[in-house]
């Protein structure tokens, strides 16, 4: 039976979060599940896929719908907490639908959010864990580095991760609109929560230089200053860090402004003017709007950032047309390549059958013309070999020319006309 390749799971799509948390394999467990996928009966290589938003078993078999029975089997008892009824939240794909899958998944085409960077770090990891206790063979390594090379033709030939699509990286990209570039400047953080570090690291990871963390906990200040090589401060004395600071954000549960139009003002006076720009990342709002009246000072709120997501998210829709396009052509020729790998045994095959037949039909006609020179005998070797090549010619590039819908019916064909061992049986 022919080589496909397989892919059965569920997602963000198809599942919500309680069912994929109950699906999700512990990161210890994985080697060990790598390897029992590979024990079922029809699975000849397997990756074990798990993310927040998706698990995906991605194999090999020559066992189509068997192969997805017991796969999907194996998902429902490897639950945990209270089992879920599986079955309407599974998918499967194979052959084309699945190659064309895993390139959409590398490439972010089929994230929750289209064009996020990460999905691509956790699809290599995942092989790498498969790879290293032997779950993958030739198909899968073929397979997932061709993954790889469409995500990085998307990422490079499309603007699907040019724009900032949440609000902490919009927050980011303003900030570039407001200064040339973000190397040398400084970041002030106040509130320590999960919004904030959010955007305090995005800011980071763009170039901020200093990064100067307040919060009303001050052991909290401490500790994320800690995480993120900053400078703590108590919160009743960031007023007088203000001047030092380019970039504020707040990220305080406060129910009223922390920060007020004087202590800018003052910060202003201080910086000779330079800008101040503001994110304000809480509900209920922790800067005062009417900071948007001083002069060289830029406020941004959520409604303000969420806007900015927002917009840029319709222009990564547009950059996703394009991808897909990509994606098209890759399926493709990945395609070829698994055709002509299922071929390749049978040409093999054939080639060996008739040059021995030649070898030895030429030998017996040697053995009877012994009084030939060296001359004469490399004539009869490069005649039966042109003969044999000729005759070949036409059955060999009708093999070549990949086409699944016919493809198994030439292969059997030919290993039947010529009496060929089939490959599996060998």
């Amino acid at each position: 039976m022919q080589q496909d390749v397989l892919i059965v799971g569920l997602s963000h799509r198809t599942a919500s979060l309680d069912v994929r948390e109950a699906v999700a394999i512990a990161d210890e467990r994985l080697d060990d599940v790598n390897r029992a996928l590979c024990d079922l009966e029809g699975v000849d290589e397997a990756v074990l896929l798990c993310t927040c938003n998706r698990v995906e078993v991605v194999s090999t078999t020559r066992d189509g719908g068997g192969a997805v029975a017991r796969i999907a089997a194996f998902l429902r008892q490897a639950q945990t907490g209270r089992a879920a009824d599986l079955t309407p939240h599974l998918y499967n794909y194979q052959g084309r639908d699945a190659v064309r899958h895993l390139f959409r998944v590398a490439s972010s085409l089929d994230s929750m959010v289209v064009g996020e960077p990460q999905i691509l770090g956790q699809l290599k990891q995942s092989y790498a864990r498969a790879a290293s206790v032997g779950a993958t063979g030739a198909v899968l390594h073929r397979w997932f580095h061709k993954a790889f090379s469409v995500a990085k033709r998307v990422r490079t030939e499309t603007g699907i991760a040019g724009r900032a699509v949440s609000v902490s990286s919009a927050a980011v990209e303003l900030a570039t609109t407001i200064f040339d570039r973000l190397e040398g400047k400084t970041a002030m953080l106040i509130g320590a929560g999960k919004m904030g570090e959010l955007a305090a690291r995005h800011l980071l990871a763009n170039g901020v230089g200093g990064l100067i963390v307040t919060n009303r906990t001050f052991e909290r200040a401490v500790e994320l200053a800690r995480q993120l090589n900053a400078t703590p401060v108590p919160f009743e004395q960031f007023p007088r860090y203000l001047p030092m600071a380019d970039i504020v954000i707040g990220a305080t549960a406060a129910s009223e402004a922390v920060l007020g139009p004087g202590p800018v003002q003052e910060a202003l006076r201080e910086r000779k003017g330079r800008p101040i720009f503001c994110i304000d990342l809480s509900v209920p709002r922790n800067f005062d709007p009417r900071l948007n009246e001083l002069d060289n000072v830029y406020l941004y709120d959520v409604d303000d950032l969420s806007q900015v997501a927002e917009g840029n998210l319709g222009e990564r829709v547009r950059e996703a047309e394009k991808a897909e396009d990509i994606v098209t052509a890759e399926v493709e020729s990945f395609l070829r390549w698994l055709g002509h790998l299922e071929v390749v045994p049978t040409i093999i095959a054939l080639r060996d059958k008739v040059e021995a037949i030649r070898l030895g039909e030429l030998q017996k006609s040697l053995n009877q013309l012994k009084d030939l020179g060296p001359r004469e005998r490399q004539v009869l070797e490069a005649m039966t070999t042109a003969i044999v090549n000729k005759i070949l010619h036409a059955p060999l590039a009708r093999l070549k020319q990949h086409d699944r819908r016919t493809e198994t019916f030439y292969l059997d064909a030919t290993r039947r006309l010529f009496d060929l061992e089939d490959p599996d049986e060998s």
